[in-house]
């Protein structure tokens, strides 16, 4: 019978489902259970999760018992309440169960779930019955006592290992039980020093009297005052262990020797895993004129508590100017987060930044492993971090004194979570955490998207434009390649006009640096037969084999399948198969043939998979040990190099003649960014691109840098045929592995929702690749405009998708909904 006064918790957990679910608190740990509490909770008859406590009240649910919070883990709690209430806007705003923001939200270290393991049963067992493979695990059970499930997968060599332990289980030969395994672990590191009584310099030569007979002893003693002399900071006296037996080429059996005889001792002390990358926090800064002027202008639009679009021409010194705001930011005691839509960003931007706020900067992104997470997450949670830098998934850390949030290249798609949920835009996120905290938003780009160019018009963002680049620099020449008269009059060298071969000839004799833009991976976007036209495809997406040549495969940039390249044709069993299109790495290839003397770089994923590979590249760049550096749009994104004297864009034309209503938006974007990377000191830079329609109006105004021409089209076109900024967008994706059935699904669908939404609902339609993972999809599009409110539209949809999933011909449809698609 429960009492008025039991305690009950609402407990998130991290798992697609709605809602929280209610736990008895037990008495002894009411105290230890806060909103933000994590705890353990059992969840269905066996699995145990850790949780996120909500709410602490004393209303037990109705129609069934609450269980017990089994153990309270954490004290203090590592979740603050304006995280939950940012993770509740992000639930409500995308349409995603709370579940799954606290899934994306936590580091791994976090959000822990049971695993299952198998063990003896404690009556014997009759081992006759077993089959053989019941046998295997049966005898390894004998040796371990306990397996866990991937070991008994080691053990048969397959996956699929259930039905076998069902066999089991009913023949009493093994039991099961759960374990919530905790995989976050400080890191200890020893040092050495000088026991208390070794302080005295009496006892210390009297050391050196005992060690007489003991010459390598009294080696590694020596060693280590020596390094103790030299290291002036080294705190209480302490020696790095491994620096200690390196230095002096000793054992650990004779640092053994000088420990048991209570001369040197071993200390562990907590080490952390992100080091930072150096500089002295007390660089100076200094700003132009008209740089302090726009920082005036943003504090002047931050008084009105308007989040500051900075509209600065690339190169203008907007770094400065975020310097200068996380500076005042950090005086009054506040902190700070610094959002990049790359990896590859942060490691030139947290340089900078330590140069003027040493050990306060601080790195999050998902490269980082899980320990590595886990201790950004309790530096910021112990306010011990004043500058978090960071990619999109920074905004869910557990900022207490949140002041001001950068926004850099505010255009970029990739601020947009696609799959799995929460699809989350971390541009608009930031600012309802900015709003959330009382914080200001500052929003950055050489290229504003023309949602955030429509809010600053309404006046809904205050606007700051840097029409100058910083010092003496001036915006690149731009010039225009002709491919196609180029291909025509047979003036090609590889991929490259006669007029770009020249222009890089010219720049290496220089001693300067080239960047070369494609926007493809892979050596070559497909192989054809010259013969019969077989293109090889993925087995499980509709799309293309890309070819990669350094490993002599074909690979689907969609699902990772991947094969080795035929021999022969296997239609019309021909040879003539041919590489048709380019990549990063033909471009590659074509350079070492072409400039055999120049040192060449290449930037995609393929080349940054390992964790520094992003470092790497840029500081062998930086350093000048590169002299043409070949990538993919990384290369666009915000990176400042000093010597670079030419750009080339090797094909426009890819970028423009993609079905998709964003297209010359982006187009734009691209082009007058990697273009910003050249001449960013003194000497003007040189552009040039490579087009089949040199005449085409994106084109012209990216020769122009006109950004006001480009958005004065777009949003004309836009406003006429109804798409953002002028509405709101909700993108239904339907999946399932039978085409057929998901057609005659997705039909249903659009009819339903048409009956609630009317010409709003456009499709469903199959997209351009129909197929991914061995699942069709098909996308349902809905438009609703600003006379319609948004939030009363999407109660709406979810009711209407809800009363479809709970049909029973439709129970086995994946439906995913996507707000403000991008």
């Amino acid at each position: 019978m429960s009492s008025s006064r039991d305690t009950y918790a609402e407990v998130l957990l991290p798992l697609a489902l709605p809602g929280s679910f209610t736990y008895f608190v037990p008495e002894e740990w009411e105290s230890r259970v806060h909103p933000g509490s994590r705890v353990v909770v059992q969840f269905g008859r066996r699995k145990r999760y850790t949780g996120i406590v909500r709410e602490t009240h004393h209303n037990p649910p109705r129609g069934y018992q609450a269980k017990y919070i089994l153990e309270v883990v954490d004290e203090p709690p590592p979740v603050v309440p304006v995280q939950m209430q940012f993770w509740d806007w992000i639930s409500t705003y995308y349409m995603c169960h709370p579940g799954e923001v606290m899934a994306a939200a936590l580091p791994p270290a976090l959000r822990l779930s049971s695993e299952t393991r198998i063990c003896l049963p404690a009556v014997p067992v009759e081992d006759s019955t077993l089959t053989d493979d019941e046998f295997l695990v049966f005898e390894a059970l004998q040796h371990n006592q306990v397996l866990p499930l991937s070991e008994v997968q080691a053990i048969l060599g397959r996956k699929s290992v259930h039905p076998l332990l069902r066999s089991m289980l009913q023949k009493g030969a093994v039991m099961l039980e759960e374990e919530l395994k905790d995989s976050y672990k400080p890191k200890w590191v020893d040092f050495v020093r000088l026991t208390s009584v070794m302080q005295k310099e009496e006892a210390l030569s009297g050391a050196f009297s005992q060690l007489s007979k003991a010459p390598r002893q009294e080696e590694m003693l020596l060693a280590f005052l020596d390094l103790k002399a030299r290291d002036q900071e080294a705190g209480e006296g302490l020696i790095h262990k491994k620096q200690l037996l390196e230095r002096c080429g000793g054992s650990a059996a004779v640092l053994s020797g000088l420990t048991d005889k209570g001369i040197l001792e071993i200390v562990r002390v907590q080490e952390d895993r992100i080091k930072g990358h150096g500089g002295d926090p007390g660089t100076e800064l200094r700003l132009s004129e008209l740089q302090q002027q726009k920082v005036e202008e943003v504090k002047s639009f931050f008084a009105e508590n308007k989040p500051v679009l900075l509209h600065g021409i690339t190169g203008s010194g907007k770094t400065e100017i975020y310097v200068q705001l996380i500076r005042e930011t950090l005086a009054e005691g506040k902190q700070v987060l610094y959002i990049l839509p790359e990896i590859a960003l942060t490691s030139q931007i947290i340089q900078r930044l330590e140069q003027h706020f040493g050990e306060a900067v601080a790195v999050y992104h998902s490269r980082l492993n899980e320990h590595e997470r886990m201790e950004a997450w309790k530096k910021l949670l112990d306010e011990k971090t004043g500058v978090m830098l960071g990619a999109r998934s920074a905004l869910f850390l557990p900022f207490r004194n949140l002041g001001l949030v950068i926004v850099d290249e505010e255009h970029e798609t990739s601020f947009k979570q696609y799959d799995p949920a929460p699809r989350y835009h971390a541009r608009d996120a930031s600012l309802v955490l900015a709003h959330l905290h009382g914080a200001h938003a500052i929003l950055g780009s050489a290229t504003p998207s023309l949602e955030s160019h429509q809010n600053a018009l309404t006046g809904k963002f205050g606007r700051v434009e840097l029409n100058r680049r910083f010092g003496d620099s001036v915006l690149p020449a731009m010039e225009v390649a002709d491919l196609a008269e180029a291909q025509k009059k047979k003036q090609m060298h590889g991929s490259f006009t006669a007029q770009l071969k020249q222009a890089m000839d010219d720049t290496l004799a220089a001693k300067e640096q080239i960047i070369l833009f494609q926007n493809r991976r892979g050596f070559s976007p497909f192989i054809e037969c010259q013969v019969c036209g077989w293109v090889p495809q993925c087995l499980h997406c509709d799309v293309s084999l890309t070819y990669h040549k350094h490993a002599h495969q074909m690979r689907c940039h969609y699902c990772g399948y991947s094969t080795d390249v035929a021999a022969r044709c296997p239609s019309c069993h021909g040879a003539s198969l041919q590489t048709c299109g380019l990549g990063t790495e033909k471009v590659e290839e074509e350079l070492t043939l072409l400039f055999p003397h120049a040192r060449v770089m290449r930037m995609d994923l393929d080349s940054t998979r390992t964790k520094h590979g992003h470092r790497n590249i840029i500081r062998a760049f930086e350093n000048r040990e590169v002299d043409i550096l070949v990538g993919t749009q990384m290369v666009t994104k915000g990176l400042h190099f000093d010597h670079v004297g030419l750009v080339g864009i090797l094909n426009a034309d890819h970028m423009l003649h993609v079905p998709e209503f964003r297209a010359y938006e982006r187009a734009f974007q691209l082009m007058v960014q990697v273009a910003g990377r050249a001449g960013r000191r003194e000497k003007q830079g040189r552009v040039m691109i490579q087009t089949r329609t040199p005449e085409h109006p994106i084109i012209r105004q990216v020769m122009t840098n006109d950004y006001a021409g480009m958005v004065e089209t777009e949003l004309k076109e836009r406003q006429q045929f109804g798409y953002p900024p002028f509405t709101r967008l909700v993108r239904i994706t339907l999946r399932y592995r039978d085409a057929d059935a998901l057609l005659v699904a997705a039909t249903a669908l659009g009819q339903q929702l048409r009956q609630r939404f009317g010409q709003r609902v456009l499709g469903p339609e199959a997209p351009p690749i129909a197929r991914i993972r061995n699942f069709y999809l098909q996308h349902i599009l809905l438009k609703f405009g600003k006379d319609l409110p948004l939030q009363k539209a999407k109660h709406v949809l979810a009711e209407t998708l809800e009363a479809y999933a709970a049909e029973k011909e439709f129970k086995r449809i994946r439906v995913a909904v996507d707000v403000d698609p991008v």
